[in-house]
């Protein structure tokens, strides 16, 4: 069957309706919403949030906004951007893990880490990292070999693979010996401080909640573990006169193009943990995702194995040969955004979407609802990845946010792309995965959207 018969079919099939969490009451009381978030963002947003254009309600003593239009979303994020700020809740959560990054910084700083960072995540850096994304995929297909008709833990896997990426790309050297300490860090934060409480909403930015002081003795730990890595890496050494053959040596020769100026240490760790975390927790939550979907849609798993089979094995094979395998990660990306949820302070009064916007009113752009939004997505249940091949009409560009938009857009989108394409193809082309597990796997939205559990699934050789 050719790749149009391909799309032709998987385009007439009934679509597969993943499992979601029930929506909240929309006549929830605050109180039950701030109880709710503790355990899942998500959970607290009722039907009115998939088919209104506008939310309005009370963040304490302030209003908040959630916006599901695209011109609203475009002001606050394009046209006006100056005006909005990251809120102090998503600070305190962020900043101990990562630092002062690109991620986190305002301003004059965040201009002179975007600029300076810009020429690694250009599309010709990145295709010399991709023979790192091969490699560690290829190591990870040959230890699920030895798992073959036995449960094995997808997320997990997908976890390790992703950490090996990021660290070989970073480093250039296996994370067999750092990759545990990495995932345990991930894992604590993730547990017991990434969670917003109560005082962490209510109290000014420099006050101190009880977590904060947890998350410094956290980050005092982190920053340790962050120095040594880039102390091990300094010790391998770089060839003289060799062209940059990881992203740490182009972190380390970059330059801001207007100033001249170098990374300190300081901010060159806070990129090397910014770089590290949001690469791999959000790229191995998309790999997971997307099996656990091919798992429960058998047909549209044989049609990404089929794809995977004729575009071969190069050592960097084309990306646009796997057009289809690309159309699945970004249905997933849609169903299952990585950032479900964008909150920004207003730092002055404005219009917006005939609102009267205040200072510190809060605007709420939420992915999760957006790429679920009943008036933006036709069946935006369904996992339907014809929407997204080639020949299709775009979805609006800002009704569709897996890795932000505008001049905060997500700088790593294009190497995250790669490498999850790259990494599902060769898996799925490798193995016919099925779930083992019947119990519902449900999103939950904290920091990332996660599964609240990780089912076991079977492999069987192709």
């Amino acid at each position: 069957m050719s790749i149009a018969e391909v799309y032709d079919v998987a385009d007439r099939r009934a679509p597969l309706l993943p499992p979601t969490p029930p929506r909240a009451p929309d006549n929830m009381t605050a109180l039950g919403r701030l109880a709710a978030l503790r355990n899942n963002a998500i959970a607290t947003w009722g039907q009115r949030a998939y088919q209104d254009d506008l939310i309005k309600g009370r963040f304490f003593n302030h209003a908040s906004y959630i916006l599901n239009t695209p011109d609203a979303i475009r002001h606050v994020l394009i046209d006006n951007y100056e005006n909005y700020t990251r809120t102090a809740a998503g600070i305190r959560v962020l900043q101990p893990i990562l630092g002062q990054g690109l991620l986190l910084a305002e301003g004059r700083a965040w201009k002179h880490q975007r600029r300076t960072l810009a020429p690694a995540f250009t599309p010709r850096a990145v295709g010399t990292l991709v023979p790192h994304m091969i490699s560690a995929t290829e190591e990870t297909i040959a230890e699920l070999q030895g798992s073959l008709g036995a449960p094995v833990d997808l997320r997990e896997a997908m976890q390790r693979l992703a950490l090996e990426i990021a660290g070989r790309t970073m480093f250039s050297f296996a994370m067999g010996r750092h990759g545990q300490t990495l995932r345990d860090f991930v894992m604590e934060y993730g547990m017991k401080l990434a969670s917003p409480r109560f005082l962490d909403l209510l109290l000014p930015l420099g006050w101190p909640s009880p977590q904060d002081i947890s998350r410094a003795l956290f980050r005092r730990r982190w920053t340790r573990f962050i120095g040594e890595l880039m102390a091990a890496r300094r010790a391998a050494g770089k060839t003289e006169g060799a062209p940059p053959r990881d992203l740490f040596d182009l972190m380390v020769v970059a330059r801001d193009p207007e100033t001249g100026e170098a990374f300190s240490e300081d901010q060159l760790g806070d990129q090397v943990a910014t770089m590290i975390l949001a690469g791999h927790e959000t790229t191995a939550t998309a790999l997971f995702w997307a099996l656990y979907l091919l798992a429960l849609d058998p047909a549209t798993q044989q049609d990404v194995a089929d794809e995977a089979r004729s575009a071969g094995k190069d050592e960097t094979p084309a990306i646009e040969r796997l057009a289809f395998t690309r159309a699945v990660l970004d249905e997933t990306l849609r169903l299952y955004p990585p950032a479900f949820l964008i909150a920004r302070e207003a730092a002055g009064p404005e219009r917006v979407a005939g609102q009267t916007i205040r200072r510190k009113d809060v605007m709420l752009i939420a992915p999760w609802l957006l790429h679920r939004h009943e008036k933006l997505w036709d069946n935006p249940s369904a996992f339907m990845p014809a929407r997204f091949l080639p020949g299709t009409p775009p979805p609006d560009r800002f009704a569709y946010l897996p890795f932000g938009v505008g001049p905060r857009v997500c700088i790593g989108a294009h190497f995250a792309l790669v490498e999850a394409t790259l990494a599902l193809a060769r898996i799925v082309g490798a193995f016919r995965i099925e779930l083992i597990d019947r119990t519902p796997v449900m999103p939950i939205g904290i920091v990332t959207t996660q599964p609240d559990h990780s089912p076991m699934f079977r492999l069987t050789r192709r």
